[in-house]
């Protein structure tokens, strides 16, 4: 009899401490006990036969993981009587072949895709050893809570107080936080792995650090540690801090933390240690400047929220001013904002700085001094942002299901009274079930391959813009043929476009522009994209700005502030463009015609249709920064990024010589080479390690903006036995030059054995950049922290989150790598996961070859998935793992 698991979501984030499996037994064959055995199989299926399917092990053996001697279930019949039972399986310690715990463990963290559990006689010739089981098996399974890397790490420099997430982190040893007394504050928050019922607490945790300084020959020399509370355990999500003793003056420190998970059961205990979080480095200077004073100015818009609730002020892009003093012999002023790219400097002893918030609600402004001998403590101080006028139009073209011969796409959008429904125009147009938000979605059809139908387009009756004003355009767009100009959003007036935004034939790029005046013959004034040739059928994030506002972030009548800027996945395309300084007839005027949609209109006359789908379209009368745009993009659904599926090879639904393509988009199969070949129940993708790997065009996503990709694979230790240090094979990847854009990755560390004899590996997750000759400039990895389980079937996944920002030294920036193992985030401390400056692979893309000698994977590959956006833990469990998270 088998019992097959397929969920393992009640046991992420806990680490197995016991694991008991009981069977029903009805009936025996006699009397007599006889030996039952407990084994792990591969999976099972509705095709499989008794004796089912092969082990896991190497060999395709059975795995014990118990066996007992037994009879059970002949009630009467024998005597003393044997009734129905459950019998229990638990690991003996004097039988060091029984498994049970061990693997329930590996199921739990993610290394085993799914739990098959096989109930046989010990010899299956003698007929006196069968029995049967009822199908209402258990498996009960004692836990502690597995230890998360610590949050709110970092330094007090002063006195400790204030908001926990105002706490300072420097990672750049180069710029340190500066402290201005000898005896600081460190500060962690403990947490569990997985907060499995939100806003509850658990565990039973410390928090504790570790401090090195850095001594006169660059090296670094342990210095201090300390864990918190003294006595006891925390519950998750607790905040801790404590006084670092004196340290030495005019010294450079790094602090790091980790979480100590305790648990205690059957008369045992542990402890359990998270990964520790990066380093946070600081410097003590006690003649640095202390943190200045920030406060209001007349008629300066904002002022610093004195408790914790204030007036809200402003908006984002809505300049003001505020008053800076410190230190007398300060010169100048560093400060920034939540959002911005870059710190800006203001020059005095006591100022009066401009500041521009680039979000709404509470933001933290960061201000410190400097003398002439550098830069002094950070002052944190909260700013209450208004939140800025809402979209005044939303489509998101899901009104109706695909195929529909509905015609009306609703405007969702609350802000105002006045709704522009659009219109759906000629047979060319329709609902299309390929969509940005995943599977329930819609998004607006526009790829007839009948060359009559090739005109459609949608139009609202009305205005929607003042275009003479500041607004905002942002779509979706999967472009399909870019043969000629596509335009994406027009809005006319009697003659000319007030603006395009579309994709131009002759720059081979996006492009977003405006017209000198509504004329025959205008004036063309373009923002150009940067990528010339973008790739085909992906989806990616458009967003058009025109903006009339001063340097004081408020609007005024001058023409010559004006400026446009086309922003692409959220990343601004060029500097923006001056309108009267490229155009000296420029005249900002309100087009008269209604919101299009894949077409302009001149003079009346439909042009430029659009090849593709467009959807998530939304239009806004002012101007959005890019943190507002790139929030925008993220597509956020119940607090998580919304993905769509846009590839998926699957091996047990494959034959011959291609590794099927199952997704609705036309992403290719993938071609076997080399050696490569289906086999196995279930049915995989098998590879030698030396020649063999599936290839096919691609790209099959926008790796400009945010991505998702993961495998089920599995590698094969003994063919990794004996490689070198660093050996590195590819699991799947894209090609870009002679290098890879994206790859996920398995590499070899050190001469280390597990306790199997199997070689120590690592995942990995990595993102390059090249040349124009297509050789490497730059990689970016993040690398798991726990060992890779081989010879075990593992979901690895990589997440590249364009919109995440991240801080290196003094400047903010957007583009983030993840990579999760099983539903587990793999947290490296030692990775800088930022990647700015993405760029799009094109080429081939492959399963199982790197583009260095030797890269090849040994082992198979069950499914290979890609989606458009960025997953975090709980979507991958229940997207990529295929389970839902269940809150206990």
């Amino acid at each position: 009899m088998y019992f097959q698991f397929n969920s393992a979501s009640a046991l992420r984030g806990k680490y197995v401490v016991d694991a008991t499996f009981r069977a029903y037994a009805t009936w025996s064959f006699d009397c007599n006990p006889a030996w039952v055995d407990l084994e792990r199989t591969d999976g099972i299926s509705s095709g499989s036969n008794w004796p089912g399917p092969g082990g896991p092990k190497s060999d395709n053996s059975w795995d014990q993981m118990g066996d007992r001697h037994v009879s059970a279930g002949r009630g009467t019949a024998c005597s003393p009587e044997q009734p129905n039972q459950w019998i229990e399986f638990n690991d003996n310690p004097q039988e060091p072949d029984e498994n049970l715990k061990s693997t329930v463990r590996n199921f739990a963290d993610g290394k085993i895709d799914n739990l098959t559990l096989m109930l046989k006689a010990k010899d299956e010739s003698d007929v006196t050893a069968w029995k049967r089981f009822d199908d209402n098996a258990e498996l009960e399974v004692e836990f502690a809570y597995q230890p998360g890397v610590p949050t709110r790490h970092g330094i007090w420099p002063g006195n400790i107080g204030g908001d926990p997430d105002d706490v300072q982190c420097s990672r750049s040893s180069t710029d340190p936080v500066i402290v201005t007394r000898t005896e600081p504050y460190v500060q962690a928050s403990a947490q569990t792995k997985v907060e499995h019922n939100k806003g509850s607490s658990e565990g039973s945790l410390q928090v504790e650090w570790l401090m090195e300084r850095r001594t006169t020959d660059g090296s670094w020399a342990a210095s201090w540690s300390d864990y918190k509370p003294d006595t006891g355990w925390i519950p998750d999500g607790t905040v801790e801090s404590t006084k670092v003793p004196p340290r030495t003056d005019r010294t450079t420190y790094r602090v790091k933390a980790r979480t100590q998970s305790h648990w205690t059961y059957s008369g045992s205990s542990g402890d359990l240690f998270s990964s520790y979080t990066p380093w946070c480095y600081f410097r003590i200077d006690a003649d640095r400047p202390t943190p200045p004073t920030v406060t209001a100015v007349t008629g300066g818009t904002y002022s610093p929220c004195l408790t914790d609730s204030c007036p809200a002020q402003g908006g984002p892009g809505v300049r003001g001013k505020l008053h800076f003093a410190g230190d007398p012999d300060i010169v100048k002023y560093e400060w920034r904002l939540p959002g911005m790219t870059k710190t800006t400097f203001t020059t005095g002893t006591s100022v009066d700085a401009s500041i521009t918030p680039l979000l709404a609600g509470r933001q933290t402004l960061q201000v410190r001094g400097w003398d002439s001998g550098g830069s002094g403590e950070w002052a944190y101080v909260k700013l209450m942002v208004k939140t800025a006028q809402g979209a005044i139009g939303r489509w998101h073209f899901d009104d109706y299901p695909s195929g529909s011969q509905e015609k009306l796409a609703k405007d969702t959008a609350t802000e105002g009274v006045i709704r522009h429904n659009a219109t759906l125009q000629t047979d060319g147009t329709g609902f299309s079930s390929l969509a940005r938000r995943g599977d329930a979605d819609r998004s607006l059809w526009l790829d007839s391959t009948d060359p009559a139908k090739q005109q459609g387009y949608a139009a609202t009756a009305t205005p929607v813009l003042n275009t003479s004003e500041s607004f905002t355009v942002s779509t979706w767009v999967y472009l399909t043929d870019a043969s000629t100009n596509r335009v994406v959003l027009a809005q006319p007036g009697n003659a000319a476009n007030a603006f395009s935004l579309y994709y131009s034939s002759a720059y081979k790029t996006w492009v977003f522009n405006r017209t000198d005046q509504d004329k025959t013959n205008p004036t063309y004034i373009r923002s150009l994209g940067e990528q010339q040739n973008p790739p085909l059928k992906v989806w990616t994030h458009l967003t058009g700005v025109f903006k009339t506002e001063g340097e004081d972030g408020l609007p005024d009548t001058d023409p010559a502030n004006d400026t446009i800027q086309l922003f692409v996945n959220g990343q601004p395309q060029g500097q923006p463009v001056e309108l009267a300084g490229t155009a000296a007839t420029y005249q900002p005027w309100s087009a008269t015609g209604g919101l299009q949609w894949a077409r302009s209109v001149w003079s009346g006359v439909g042009k430029e249709f659009f090849r593709g789908r467009l959807d998530e379209t939304a239009v806004w009368q002012r101007f959005l920064t890019q943190a507002q745009i790139l929030e925008e993009g993220t597509l956020t659904e119940t607090e998580a990024p919304a993905t769509e599926m846009v590839a998926h090879w699957d091996a047990s639904a494959s034959s011959g010589t291609a590794l099927s393509e199952l997704s609705n988009y036309p992403a290719p199969g993938l071609a076997l080479k080399g050696g490569a070949l289906f086999k196995e129940t279930p049915q995989l993708l098998t590879l030698n390690g030396t020649s063999s790997y599936a290839a096919g065009s691609g790209p099959v996503v926008d790796e400009t903006g945010s991505f998702t990709v993961s495998a089920l694979a599995l590698a094969n230790s003994a063919q990794l036995t004996g490689k070198p240090d660093g050996h590195t094979v590819t699991l799947a990847m894209q090609q870009l030059g002679q290098e890879t854009s994206w790859a996920l990755k398995l590499v070899k560390v050190a001469d280390d054995f597990d306790a199997d004899g199997k070689p120590e590996c690592l995942w990995r997750f990595e993102r390059t950049r090249v040349d124009a000759a297509g050789k490497k400039t730059a990689t970016t990895h993040v690398s798991a922290t726990a060992v890779a389980v081989l010879d075990e079937p593992a979901h690895v996944t990589g997440v590249f989150d364009a919109a995440e920002p991240f801080t290196s030294g003094d400047t903010t920036s957007f583009g983030k790598l993840h990579l999760y193992i099983g539903a587990d985030e793999q947290v490296d401390p030692e990775t800088e996961a930022g990647f700015t400056d993405p760029q799009q692979g094109s080429g081939e893309l492959e399963i199982g070859r790197g583009r260095t000698a030797g890269g090849y994977l040994p082992g198979s590959v069950a499914s290979l998935r890609i989606y458009a956006g960025s997953m975090e833990s709980r979507q991958v469990a229940e997207r990529v793992l295929g389970e839902e998270l269940t809150t206990e």
